[in-house]
C-alpha cells in the first residue's frame, strides 16, 4: 500500500477499511491489556503452580511493566520514522512469541524472563494502535474513532479478570492458557493489519532515533525497581543502596540528554507549562496509589477472605462499569467548569474508597464490605481520569499532543512500578507475612490505608497546581472529550498493565 503522511489523513470511519483499521488497532493494543488484568488475578495461582513467593510475584508483573515502560517513548518514536504500521505488526508478533514463552514457562525465573520480553512488544504496538488512528482517518471520524478504540477496548479490559478467573479455576496450570489466547488474536490482528491498515509515518520527523535517552530510562529504572523489590528482603546491604544511587544517576543523565537532543523522546520544554507539569504529578501520585492497590485486592481476596479466582476476577468489575458509564460526562463536565475541581474531588473520593478497603478481612463479604468500597473508588476515579487527559493534551501544542499523551502514560506506568514495589514492604508484607493469612490480611489494610493517603494528596495537588480551565488548544475545541480518555491502569483504555 502506499505511504501516507501525518499530514494528508482521509480515512472515512464508516468504510469497510475503516472499520478493518479499527478493529486491528483495538484488538492489538487490546491483548496488551487483557493479558495485564488477567495476570493480577492469577497471581496466587502462579505462585502455587511455580512454587513462587511474593518477591517472585511482583517481579511477574513489573519485569512487563519495567521494559514497557522503559522503552514505551522510543516505539513511538521508531513508529514515527520507520512506519507505524510496520512498527505495530512487529509488536505484535514480538507480544505473541514472548506470550508463547509464558505459557511454557517451567519456573518463576523463565516467566520473568518472558514478562520481560512481553513488555519490549507491548512498547512497540501500544502507541502505534492509537498513532495509526490518528493518522489515518479525516479530521471529523477521529474523535469517533478514538472513542470507540477506548470504549470497546474497555470491553476487553473489563473481560479480563473475569476470563483470568474461569481460566485460572480450570486447574493448577490453567493461567497458562491467559497467555495462550494471545496466539489466535494475533493473527487476526495480523491478518487485518496487512489488508486495511496504510503505512504512515511522520516525514517531518529528523535526527536519529533517541536510543540513548531509552538506555539510559531503562537501566535507571531497572535499578532502582530492583533494588526497591530486593531490598527488604536483603536487609538493604550496600550493593541494594548502590543500585539506587546508580539508578537515580542513569535517570538524572536521561534528563540531561533529554534536554540536550535534537529529537528528544519526552521534550522537557513540555514540562515548562504549569498545567502539564501539575497534572503529570498528579498522575503519578494517583496512579501510584491505585497501581499498589490493585496489585493486592485479588490476592488479598482469593487467600484471606476465601473468593475463588472467578470472584476474586469478577469483583472488579463494577469499577469498569462506573468509569464506563460516567468518565465521558466527567470530561464534559471539565470543559464546562474547568478541571481543578473534578480532579480535586475525584482523587480524595477514591481515596475514600480504598480506605473502605480496610474492611475487607478473612470473614469478608462482597455485598457489604467489598462492593460499597470500589463503588466509591470508582466514582472517584471517574471523576479524576478524563480531566486529567484533557489537561494533559489541552496543555500541550498542537503539534506536540502525541508526544504529551505517551509521556502521560509513561509517567503512569512508571509509578504503577514503582508503587508494586515499594507499597508491601512499607505496608508489612514480607515474604514471610504474604505466607501467612493473618498478616497478609494486616498488611493489606496498611496498604490500602497508605494508598487512599496518597490518593487524598494527589487531589490537594490539583488544587493547587491545576487551572480553573482547560487550555484553549485547537485539539481541545475540535475534539470530543469523550474521545480524551487515558489508558487507565483498570478501566476502558489499556493497559497500564
Amino acid at each position: 500500500m502506499a505511504v501516507q503522511t501525518a499530514g494528508d489523513p482521509g480515512l472515512v470511519l464508516r468504510s469497510s477499511q475503516g472499520r478493518g483499521v479499527l478493529a486491528a488497532t483495538i484488538l492489538g493494543s487490546g491483548m496488551a491489556s487483557l493479558d495485564g488484568t488477567v495476570v493480577n488475578v492469577a497471581l496466587p495461582r502462579i505462585g502455587k503452580d511455580l512454587g513462587a513467593g511474593l518477591t517472585a510475584l511482583q517481579w511477574t508483573l513489573n519485569a512487563y511493566t519495567l521494559t514497557l515502560a522503559g522503552l514505551l517513548l522510543l516505539g513511538g518514536s521508531l513508529g514515527d520514522r520507520l512506519g507505524r504500521r510496520r512498527v505495530f505488526v512487529i509488536g505484535v508478533i514480538w507480544f505473541t512469541a514472548a506470550s508463547i514463552g509464558c505459557t511454557v514457562a517451567p519456573d518463576a525465573a523463565l516467566l520473568i524472563g518472558m514478562r520481560a520480553l512481553q513488555g519490549v512488544g507491548a512498547a512497540l504496538l501500544t502507541p502505534g494502535s492509537l498513532a495509526i488512528l490518528e493518522a489515518v482517518f479525516r479530521r471529523e471520524d477521529r474523535a469517533a474513532a478514538v472513542g470507540a478504540w477506548s470504549g470497546l477496548g474497555g470491553v476487553a479490559t473489563a473481560a479480563g479478570p473475569v476470563l483470568g478467573g474461569v481460566l485460572v479455576g480450570v486447574a493448577p496450570w490453567g493461567w497458562r492458557l491467559v497467555f495462550l489466547l494471545n496466539v489466535p488474536l494475533a493473527v487476526v490482528v495480523i491478518l487485518l493489519s496487512t489488508h486495511y491498515v496504510p503505512e504512515t509515518r511522520d516525514e517531518q520527523s529528523h535526527g536519529r532515533v533517541d536510543v540513548p535517552g531509552a538506555v539510559l530510562a531503562a537501566l535507571g529504572l531497572g535499578l532502582v525497581v530492583y533494588a526497591l523489590t530486593e531490598g527488604p528482603r536483603s536487609h538493604w546491604n550496600p550493593i541494594m543502596i548502590g543500585m539506587v544511587v546508580v539508578g537515580v544517576a542513569l535517570l538524572a543523565a536521561f534528563l540531561a540528554v533529554e534536554a540536550k537532543g535534537d529529537a528528544p523522546m519526552m521534550p522537557l520544554s513540555l514540562f515548562r507549562s504549569r498545567d502539564f507539569s501539575g497534572s503529570n504529578l498528579v498522575t503519578f501520585v494517583v496512579y501510584a496509589a491505585l497501581s499498589g492497590a490493585l496489585f493486592l485486592i485479588p490476592v488479598q481476596l482469593q487467600l484471606v477472605s476465601g473468593f475463588s479466582p472467578v470472584a476474586a476476577g469478577s469483583s472488579l468489575l463494577p469499577i469498569t462499569a462506573v468509569m464506563l458509564l460516567l468518565s465521558a460526562r466527567a470530561g464534559r463536565l471539565a470543559q464546562q467548569i474547568g478541571p481543578r475541581w473534578p480532579m480535586t474531588i475525584g482523587p480524595i473520593v477514591a481515596g475514600a474508597g480504598l480506605g473502605l478497603l480496610a474492611r475487607v478481612g478473612a470473614h469478608a463479604s462482597y455485598l457489604t464490605d467489598v462492593l460499597p468500597a470500589l463503588l466509591v473508588f470508582a466514582l472517584g476515579l471517574s471523576a479524576t481520569v478524563a480531566p486529567l487527559t484533557a489537561t494533559v493534551l489541552a496543555a500541550a501544542p498542537p503539534h506536540q499532543v502525541g508526544v504529551a499523551s505517551a509521556v502521560n502514560n509513561d509517567i503512569a506506568r512508571a509509578a504503577g512500578l514503582l508503587a508494586v514495589a515499594v507499597l508491601p514492604g512499607l505496608a508489612g508484607i514480607t515474604p514471610k507475612a504474604y505466607a501467612s493469612p493473618a498478616a497478609l490480611s494486616t498488611g493489606f489494610h496498611h496498604a490500602v490505608l497508605i494508598s487512599a493517603a496518597l490518593c487524598a494528596f494527589g487531589g490537594l495537588l490539583s488544587a493547587v497546581l491545576v487551572g480553573k480551565e482547560l487550555a484553549p488548544t485547537e485539539r481541545c475545541r475540535d475534539e470530543d472529550p469523550a474521545a480524551l480518555q487515558p489508558h487507565c491502569a483498570i478501566s476502558a483504555p489499556h493497559a497500564r498493565p
